[in-house]
């Protein structure tokens, strides 16, 4: 029935049969699209829902009138299920920037991408509405009170509930609450696309082109780049989100005044607006619908959700209280840690050999410490190591120890760092000198104080020669 429907339009549009017709992969929604080739490559669309196409077709022509990179639609049947708009080719943003996301290295050709994507943005926020009758927008013409609570009763509902943490309803609603009149203080007169996200840009002639746009209707901008910015799995790094958010802001600055400090204030009340709205989604989509791509995605979205956290909202207290419950439940931290860094840090004899990287990953520093002045060539400090008092003293007074720790934080801190972005599990660190007591001991306990304070990584410390270990839990 699809296809012959589709099939008819196709003949009216073009005046011929099509030559072939081909399903494309389901997203996440439950329309349907197909390409179809002939004397025109186009895609045809079905879609149930009725009111949900006309407000796509119509945003879509709106669109394209103010010159927005959106699918032309070419043909519409009778009932409005089914549709012909061009085909835009195969390459999602997603999967343009695949490799960046796998190894949080992103690539100068990825960043542009990006860096496109990002500043197309205000523009179509802003040149978007002009002119937008938002009463046709579905299933809200706006972002208001009654859609906020939705969104986060969503998230109650389809994901809280599941994973059967007790909670006060009472209490929960309040903040909510709360929320929808913090998130209202930004409201404005512009196009918020909801659900701008890699996903739903498309890549052609190396520009970006946009797609599921139908869940639009007006509301702050804040809304959107925190969709694009936090999207679970696309895994960005705090330093490109970053340049990524700095060029939105100066292409935002065409239409609206930004204090940035005022800006980023009241965007991490957004981020965290949208990582429950999302969680509600891969609750409905993954446990409801057993759709696995929405399941699989639900530990990127916590782990958003516990860096968040990090820092207080003290407008929620008892929803922030229930969310960090929730991170901390046994069912995702044991798959965050599966994919948290560990740093082992060891010190060591270099008369008894280099100690070998236990993660099988090879590498890692090793500093050799035998340049510092030795507090073990003096009878009186043979017996201590680089934990005790008499040994610390020396070598602190001494101050040799001072520069070269001071040269070697410098070269770790900047790999843990860039570990963490890229997702990366173990980093080894060694410290040895000639017997392995005394500075190579205070070097590498003071390296995994330092390292565990900083980052708040797990530090797993090792005195080899002094058959000492301690673990420095994460903080994450």
């Amino acid at each position: 029935m699809i296809l012959e429907e589709l099939e008819k339009l196709y003949i009216s549009h073009t005046g011929s049969k099509p030559t072939a017709i081909e399903e494309m992969p389901s997203s996440g929604s439950n329309r349907r699209y197909f390409r179809m080739k002939g004397v025109a490559d186009l895609i045809g669309a079905y879609g149930s829902c009725r009111e949900e196409n006309e407000t796509f077709i119509y945003i879509a022509r709106h669109f394209k009138e103010k010159g927005l990179p959106v699918p032309q639609v070419y043909a519409v049947s009778e009932n409005c299920e089914y549709y012909l708009q061009e085909d835009l080719g195969d390459t999602l943003l997603f999967n343009a920037i695949e490799k960046g996301r796998i190894t949080n290295v992103f690539s100068e050709e990825e960043k542009i991408l990006l860096r496109k994507t990002i500043k197309l943005l205000p523009s179509v926020q802003f040149e978007g509405s002009e002119g937008l009758d938002f009463s046709r927008c579905y299933p809200q013409s706006e972002f208001n009170h009654r859609s906020i609570l939705w969104d986060l009763n969503y998230f109650k509902y389809c994901f809280l509930k599941t994973t059967e943490l007790d909670f006060q309803e009472d209490r929960l609603e309040d903040d909510f609450q709360s929320m929808a009149d913090v998130l209202l203080k930004s409201s404005s007169n512009t196009f918020m696309y909801r659900d701008f996200q890699s996903r739903n840009v498309m890549i052609k002639d190396n520009e970006p082109w946009l797609i599921d746009f139908q869940g639009g209707r007006k509301g702050p901008y804040y809304y959107d780049i925190a969709s694009f910015l936090w999207q679970a799995k696309a895994r960005y790094p705090e330093s490109l989100r970053m340049e990524l958010i700095d060029l939105y802001i100066e292409s935002l600055k065409k239409y609206v005044d930004v204090d940035k400090t005022e800006f980023m204030k009241q965007l991490r009340h957004f981020v965290l607006f949208r990582t429950l709205q999302v969680l509600g989604a891969y609750g409905f989509r993954g446990y409801f619908e057993k759709k696995p791509h929405f399941i699989q995605s639900v530990p990127f979205a916590i782990e958003n959700l516990a860096k968040l956290l990090q820092e207080d909202y003290p407008e929620y207290p008892y929803l922030c209280e229930v969310l960090r419950k929730l991170t901390n439940l046994k069912q995702f931290t044991d798959e965050l840690k599966k994919r948290q860094l560990t740093v082992k840090v060891m010190s060591f004899a270099y008369k008894k050999g280099i100690p070998d990287d236990p993660s099988g990953n090879g590498g890692g520093f090793v500093f050799d410490c035998r340049a510092v002045n030795n507090p073990g060539k003096y009878e009186r400090y043979k017996p201590f190591t680089g934990l005790d008092g008499p040994v610390i003293t020396f070598l602190e007074n001494d101050g040799e120890i001072f520069p070269f720790l001071e040269h070697a934080y410098a070269l770790v801190d900047a790999s843990v760092k860039r570990y963490m972005e890229r997702g990366f599990t173990s980093l080894s660190i060694c410290f040895g000198c000639t017997g392995g007591q005394h500075r190579s001991v205070y070097s590498a306990q003071h390296t995994a104080e330092h390292i565990n304070k900083k980052f708040g990584v797990k530090v797993e410390l090792t005195h080899r020669e002094q058959n000492i270990e301690k673990t420095f839990e994460s903080k994450l």
